[in-house]
C-alpha cells in the first residue's frame, strides 16, 4: 500500500493540466465557477478620476488652516453629483456640494463630511477640518492601467466578475470543462432509470447510488459528468465500456471491481488495454483499494478506480481524485484537500494501520471550529449516515485515537 501523501503526490504528478488548445470564450455573465484560461488587464486606471468617497464638501486644504481654532465659512460655487462633470475650478474661499462617487472639482484636494458642517443658503461653515485628502480616492489608487489585474488559472467568483466588468471586458477566455467518464461494476447492480419500468429490486440487486453520488461530486468539482451506466462484471463489457469513455473523456471513474474477488476484472482490463498502473492501493481507511492508470497516446486519459462500498467511494474521491480534477481543470494552485484544526465532539479510534477517515459536519460552536461524528454504523457501506456529510475528520497512521476535546484535522468536503 502506497502511504496517502505518496499516492497524492503521484496523482498531481499524472495529471496533465487543460492547455490553450482547451479554452472557450464566454459572455461575462456565463463564466462564474469557471477557471480562467488568460490574464485580465485593463486599459483605464481604477479609479478613472479622483473622486470623492463620501457625501460632503469639497474643498480645499488650505482654506482650513484656521479651522482649528473656530469655524471656517466657505461659498457653496457647485454642486456635483455622481456621473456629472464639474464645470467651476475652486477658488480661495469656495466650496463644492459633492455625493459619493463624484468627480472633484479642479482646486480640490480634500472631502468635509456634511456631518461636520454646517449649510447656510450658499454659505457652508466647517465645523471641523479633516487630514488633507481626506476622504479623496486618487487615480489609479486602486489599479493602474496595463498591470495584471486578474492571473490565469484562478476559479472566477462574483468579486472576480465585478472587476472584470469593471474594465469593461464583456467576455472572457476560461478552460472549457473537464469531461469525466462514470460508471459502476457489478451484477448486482440497477439504475434509477432501469426502476423505471419495474420500482421492486429484485432479491440480491442493489441501486447504484454510486454513479449517481459521484457525477454530483464532478459537477461540483467544475467537470462535466459522462454517465455510462451500471455494467456488469463481464470482462468484453468493462473493456467497451473503457473504450467508449476513452474517445470523450478526460479522466475516467467507475466504482467497484479493483479488489483482489473472483469477480473484480478491472485490473485484467485495463492490462488489455496496455494502461500504466500505477497504484493498486493506498493506506486510507475506508478506501484502501484504489486503482490509479495512465491510458497510453492518443488518448492520454487518467483512470481511477474507486472502492464499491458507497463511503469509501466518497472518500477516495474527495481524497485523490478531486485534487486531480482541480489541477486537470487548469487551476494555477491549491489542488489539494482543504485540511484544517478544529476540535472533536466525540472521542475517535482506529487500529493506526491505515490514515483514517470519519464522517460527519464541522460546525462553530462558541467561535470554534468543532467535529461532530455522525450518528450510527460506521462501516464503509453505510451510505445513509452519509447525509448532510460537509467535513472528515482524519487520523494520521500510527494514531489510534483522540479524545473528546481534542484537537484533531478535518478534511472539508463541502462550504461550512
Amino acid at each position: 500500500m502506497l502511504l496517502p501523501q505518496q499516492a497524492e503526490k503521484l496523482i498531481l504528478d499524472l495529471v496533465e493540466p487543460l492547455t490553450a488548445q482547451d479554452t472557450e470564450t464566454l459572455p461575462l455573465q456565463a463564466a462564474n465557477g469557471r477557471i480562467l484560461a488568460d490574464p485580465v488587464t485593463g486599459r483605464l486606471d481604477i479609479p478613472h478620476w479622483d473622486n470623492s468617497a463620501m457625501d460632503g464638501y469639497a474643498v480645499r486644504h488650505a482654506d482650513l488652516l484656521a479651522c482649528d481654532a473656530q469655524p471656517v465659512t466657505l461659498e457653496v460655487v457647485e454642486e456635483i453629483p455622481a456621473g456629472y462633470l464639474p464645470q467651476k475650478t475652486l477658488q480661495p474661499g469656495q466650496a463644492a456640494r459633492i455625493f459619493t462617487g463624484a468627480m472633484l472639482p479642479p482646486g480640490a484636494d480634500t472631502i468635509v463630511m456634511q456631518e461636520e458642517t454646517r449649510r447656510d443658503g450658499n454659505q457652508v461653515t466647517v465645523l471641523a477640518s479633516p487630514k488633507p485628502q481626506a476622504f479623496v480616492q486618487h487615480q489609479a489608487e486602486f489599479y493602474r492601467a496595463g498591470t495584471l489585474l486578474l492571473p490565469a488559472g484562478i476559479e472566477l467568483s462574483a468579486p472576480d466578475i465585478a472587476v472584470i466588468a469593471t474594465v469593461q471586458a464583456l467576455q472572457v477566455a476560461v478552460y472549457r470543462r473537464p469531461r469525466v467518464a462514470i460508471f459502476s461494476t457489478g451484477d448486482e447492480l440497477v439504475t434509477l432509470d432501469q426502476l423505471a419500468t419495474n420500482s421492486l429490486l429484485q432479491p440480491g440487486q442493489i441501486v447504484d447510488s454510486n454513479q449517481y453520488a459521484l457525477a454530483a461530486l464532478v459537477a461540483d468539482a467544475g467537470a462535466e459528468p459522462i454517465l455510462l451506466g451500471a455494467i456488469p462484471d463481464q470482462p468484453q463489457q468493462i473493456k467497451q465500456t473503457l473504450l467508449q469513455a476513452l474517445q470523450t473523456a478526460d479522466l475516467i471513474l467507475s466504482s467497484g471491481g479493483v479488489s483482489v474477488g473472483d469477480y473484480d476484472y478491472v485490473e485484467q482490463v485495463l492490462a488489455e488495454l496496455a494502461a500504466d498502473i500505477q497504484i493498486r492501493s493506498v493506506a486510507v481507511k475506508p478506501g484502501k483499494p484504489l486503482t490509479v492508470a495512465r491510458f497510453s497516446s492518443p488518448h492520454r486519459a487518467l483512470y481511477f478506480g474507486l472502492p464499491g462500498n458507497p463511503v469509501s467511494a466518497l472518500v477516495s474521491f474527495w481524497r485523490f481524485v478531486q485534487p486531480a480534477l482541480r489541477k486537470l481543470s487548469g487551476r494555477a494552485a491549491d489542488w489539494q484537500p482543504s485540511f484544517v484544526s478544529g476540535y472533536t465532539a466525540q472521542r475517535l479510534r482506529a487500529d493506526g494501520k491505515r490514515e483514517t477517515y470519519f464522517w460527519g459536519q464541522a460546525v462553530f460552536v462558541n467561535g470554534q471550529l468543532q467535529f461532530q461524528l455522525a450518528g450510527g454504523s460506521h462501516s464503509s457501506g453505510n451510505l445513509i449516515n452519509l447525509a448532510q456529510t460537509n467535513a472528515l475528520a482524519m487520523l494520521p497512521i500510527g494514531q489510534t485515537q483522540i479524545a473528546a476535546g481534542e484537537l484533531v484535522q478535518i478534511m472539508l468536503v463541502r462550504t461550512l
